[in-house]
């Protein structure tokens, strides 16, 4: 009898080490999985798969809790073959996997049918055998979930397996907290990226680009109506006409917005230098190719690039840059491969192509592929009614750069109407920025606009120039008590061409008066 006891509890003993280094291997193959990928229903899935397989556990199902209902759903079971789970779930208390999440302590049963309150919902469990739930926590922190499994057989180790299924729903919980953490982050880039599409679209639409000329209405219409379809664009105008302003409203507004929009000005670079930068180079390809890079063209496949001033590029460079355009394929420099690309092409030029055909200084058939959809855009000596209301934007733009209050009279804004500007919006933009800089008190008037030194007085007719839309001093009643006493006097001034006498009568002053008032307030009294 003695030596039967010895022999039972030998066998007992093998058999707990048995186990023991079977859940041993197992541990090592969850961590490993658990660290081998971020899609927790698949992790969880595998899991369960290796418990069942090296851990001695008939059955796994891990359910997690869910925040909007506070419900618990079933994330995973070791086979989901066994009956459709996805719709299936426990509130807190019912049965006993709810009694788990509700009482956060673990619940193991010897032989399910001894539980009346054990609910099946799956038909899974044998309920001959045993079974052993433990919540899955995440830190101290109440329970996030619940991890069930039932053992193939009904033995004395029902406790160390008990144990081990708290340190793999440890495990999970870290999983858990994992997978949130990412999703968290990914939800806030995916916000982030939303956010920032819609600031991108609404800075790059037809509102942000200033303009209610004649000219500019065709430029708008051309635009809408482009923006729909891939057709290559073909940019043409002045220097700081706003031709890249127009290539971001023509890809924010396409169907291409949610890709890339990559730029490149070709002036920029010599050839050796240009190819690589739009064709992509490989590893060893010339000194310094330390790795393999992708070009301007890969990096905007499936979106827009935009070339700017591409009449700078050499001959030699437009045959290779002609292939892609056709072809829409292209090699790196030093490969082999032949690299598709689906690539909108902007271009932007304010060089005469015609007459570079005509002198064989750019190709012809290159000319007519990018001269598809031709916008012209017009100088702002061309649309100078447009001026006050681009210097009103520009001067709130600056005022935001400079942390301060920043306004411009009307008497500043007729001045700007008598410039020319052979520099175009660019011009008038840096002619602002110095305004700015020249107003201690962040008023900039016609006074702050001489310092500057703007040529003014070239525009042949000024007083034609005034269409009924501009400001013209927004139509100052001479007569308004609430206008500024200095404004009044200058608009007055305006109006009567700079004749003192005109303008005295006018305001119902004499000549000695209105010339009193021109010293003291420190008028500049205009020639012409």
């Amino acid at each position: 009898m003695y030596d039967a006891d010895l022999a039972d509890e030998s066998c007992h003993d093998t058999r707990r080490v048995d186990l023991l280094e079977a859940q041993l291997a197992a541990l090592f193959d969850v961590s490993r999985i658990l660290s081998q990928s971020l899609q927790l229903r698949e992790t969880l899935r595998a899991l369960l798969q290796t418990l069942h397989e090296r851990g001695r556990l008939c059955l796994g199902m891990v359910s997690l809790l869910d925040d909007e209902s506070g419900d618990l759903l079933i994330s995973a079971l070791h086979d989901e073959d066994v009956a459709p789970f996805e719709k299936v779930r426990y509130q807190r208390g019912e049965g006993v996997i709810g009694h788990i999440l509700e009482s956060n302590r673990r619940w193991l049963l010897e032989r399910v049918s001894d539980e009346p309150r054990f609910l099946d919902k799956l038909g899974m469990f044998d309920r001959s055998l045993p079974f052993i739930g433990v919540p899955i926590r995440i830190g101290d922190g109440d329970p996030v979930g619940v991890f069930a499994l039932q053992p193939p057989v009904r033995d004395e180790n029902l406790e160390q397996r008990a144990r081990f299924a708290e340190m793999v729903a440890n495990l999970i919980g870290q999983a858990v907290l994992l997978a949130r953490s990412v999703e968290a982050e990914r939800r806030a880039l995916r916000e982030e990226r939303d956010n920032l599409r819609r600031h991108l679209k609404g800075s790059h639409g037809f509102d942000s680009i200033i303009g209610h000329t004649q000219r500019m209405r065709i430029v708008f219409d051309q635009v809408r109506q482009v923006a729909k379809w891939n057709t290559t664009v073909l940019l043409r105008g002045e220097s700081g006409t706003g031709k890249e302003l127009i290539a971001n409203a023509i890809h924010y507004n396409s169907p291409r917005a949610q890709s890339t929009f990559i730029k490149l000005n070709c002036a920029a670079l010599p050839d050796t230098l240009l190819e690589s930068e739009l064709f992509g180079h490989e590893k060893g390809a010339f000194t310094g190719a330390v790795s393999q890079r992708k070009g301007r063209f890969e990096q905007a496949d499936g979106g827009t690039l935009f070339l700017d001033e591409i009449g700078e590029i050499s001959p030699a460079f437009q045959a290779k840059l002609l292939r892609v355009l056709q072809e829409g394929e292209l090699e790196r420099v030093g490969g082999t491969k032949t690299i598709k690309v689906d690539v909108r092409v902007i271009a932007a030029t304010n060089r005469n192509l015609e007459q570079e055909v005509k002198a064989g200084e750019f190709r012809e058939d290159l000319y007519y592929r990018l001269n598809v959809m031709p916008i012209q855009m017009p100088a702002l000596r061309e649309r100078i009614e447009d001026v006050p209301e681009l210097a009103k934007f520009l001067v709130d733009k600056i005022a935001s750069q400079q942390g301060r209050e920043l306004s411009i009279t009307d008497s500043a804004l007729r001045v700007l109407m008598r410039h020319d500007w052979p520099g175009n919006v660019r011009e008038l933009e840096n002619c602002m920025e110095r305004a700015a800089v020249m107003s201690e008190c962040g008023i900039i008037d016609r006074d702050v606009i001489d310092l500057t030194g703007l040529d003014v007085g070239n525009l042949p007719d000024p007083a034609a120039a005034l269409a009924p839309s501009a400001p013209q001093a927004n139509g100052i009643d001479l007569n308004d008590p609430d206008v500024d006493e200095r404004e009044r006097v200058i608009a007055a001034l305006e109006q009567a061409g700079w004749v003192q006498a005109k303008a005295a009568r006018l305001l119902n002053m004499t000549p000695r008066q209105i010339a009193y008032r021109i010293q003291t307030m420190g008028i500049k009294v205009k020639q012409f």
